[in-house]
């Protein structure tokens, strides 16, 4: 059982009939659902309850899904451990000493506990992939684009995506194909991609296909991590892949454009809940700035109201470009990285996560040590490309996640890569 994998439980009946018929799908608590409150793991949103749906649980209704809970999160996303919640931490199903991964945490909980058939998860700089890796369980981080936006609450606009996580490679796939495809209501997205039919390529045939290692990416990762990335890879070699070191030396920047660029943009998309807009109302005392003032100071936790003031200074007069303007620099020499690489290879291959799942409150009190934890998902962020973790395997009994890379709207050639993971 998951500890704690739910804010909200509730059942809402999809379509009579479609291919997510008889299945069970949680939602993350940061994707709107209409009559059912979506908090982002927040004190700010603890009562909202949005008026519409967005297009991802429109296509899951439409589809036969049953929605069965709002999952619990990271508060607005921020975090890697599913810790920093309002509504407190999830645990990991596999070992409850252990975190889940964040910032889905409560969606890979629920989907390793058995409590959801699937999930959706949202993907900002791993956050789909980092608890799939750690729960056990396959996430897919979508290119930018393929899947609507539309009815997520915004963290960091530029680098996010909806995606599914599952049991298995086909089980996400199917999810996949349901959410994936253009909306009038999401400019951002695009009509490639729209109609491909993800789950019939996990079929587990590698033979010839050409991966690609980044050593940058293995490089100070856990040597029991490691150890089992490598076995899986030669697992891979036996079923006639092909694998071959390619360079990524732009990562070595990414996890610093990365947080500079997220919470530049948090700082601007978080300025709505100011208790006018969204959030309490303030019951104080002085002008509209002191009312503000309060109103975010009891909402936001110590993490949010940490990245918004980051980001507010990386963004003002006299600091914009010696941050966010270098950042930006930073994220186009990482495609330009990204797309050399995929010119020598069909699927690039790392570890999802480069350290075992964290003890409870093991990294609360280091945000820094948290962040770099991230270094071998943010990049495929920055990049817009997609990316899906498969279980590799297990050391000293815990999950540890493969990440299979891809070109943009490529999503057909990880989930194959990945379907060959599992056999």
């Amino acid at each position: 059982m998951s500890g704690d994998a739910f804010i909200t439980e509730t059942t809402i009946d999809g379509a009579a009939d479609g291919p997510l018929a008889d299945r069970t799908v949680a939602v993350k608590d940061n994707i709107s659902t209409e009559g059912v409150r979506t908090t982002c793991g927040s004190e700010m949103l603890a009562d909202y309850v949005p008026p519409y749906d967005a297009t991802v649980v429109e296509r899951l209704k439409g589809a036969g899904a049953t929605l069965v809970g709002k999952t619990n999160m990271d508060e607005f996303g921020m975090g890697t451990t599913t810790e920093t919640s309002a509504f407190g931490p999830t645990t990991n199903p596999v070992d409850e000493s252990r975190v889940p991964g964040g910032s889905s945490g409560g969606s890979a909980a629920a989907v390793a506990a058995g409590e959801a058939d699937a999930a959706l998860g949202s993907d900002t700089g791993g956050s789909v992939r980092c608890p799939a890796a750690f729960c056990g369980v396959v996430g897919i981080k979508p290119t930018y684009g393929l899947v609507s936006r539309y009815g997520l609450v915004a963290y960091a606009n530029s680098l996010e995506q909806i995606g599914p996580l599952a049991p298995t490679v086909e089980e996400a796939a199917e999810v996949l194909e349901v959410i994936a495809g253009p909306d009038e209501r999401d400019a951002t997205t695009r009509e490639a991609g729209a109609d491909a039919n993800y789950a019939s390529a996990a079929d587990g045939d590698v033979d010839g296909l050409s991966i690609g290692v980044p050593t940058e990416l293995i490089e100070g990762a856990d040597e029991r991590v490691v150890e089992t990335f490598e076995d899986a890879l030669a697992d891979l070699e036996a079923q006639g892949a092909e694998t071959h070191e390619v360079a990524l030396p732009s990562v070595e920047t990414a996890v610093q454009a990365y947080y500079v660029i997220a919470i530049s943009e948090a700082s601007s998309n978080l300025a709505r809940f100011d208790g006018v807009r969204y959030g309490p109302g303030a019951d104080v005392e002085g002008n509209w700035n002191e009312s503000f003032a309060r109103v975010r100071e009891e909402g936001f936790g110590d993490e949010v109201k940490r990245r918004v003031l980051l980001g507010t200074y990386a963004l003002s007069a006299g600091y914009h470009d010696k941050y966010y303007a270098k950042a930006q620099d930073a994220r186009a020499w990482l495609k330009r990285d990204f797309d050399e690489a995929l010119a020598e290879a069909d699927v690039l291959a790392s570890p999802t996560m480069p350290v075992l799942p964290f003890e409870l409150g093991e990294n609360l009190d280091d945000p820094l040590r948290m962040y770099l934890a991230d270094a071998n998902t943010v990049p495929v962020n920055l990049a817009n490309l997609p990316a899906i973790s498969v279980p590799a395997g297990r050391a000293d009994g815990l999950p540890v996640g493969l990440q299979l890379i891809g070109p943009a709207f490529g999503e057909r050639a990880i989930i194959r890569a990945a379907s060959a993971v599992e056999g």
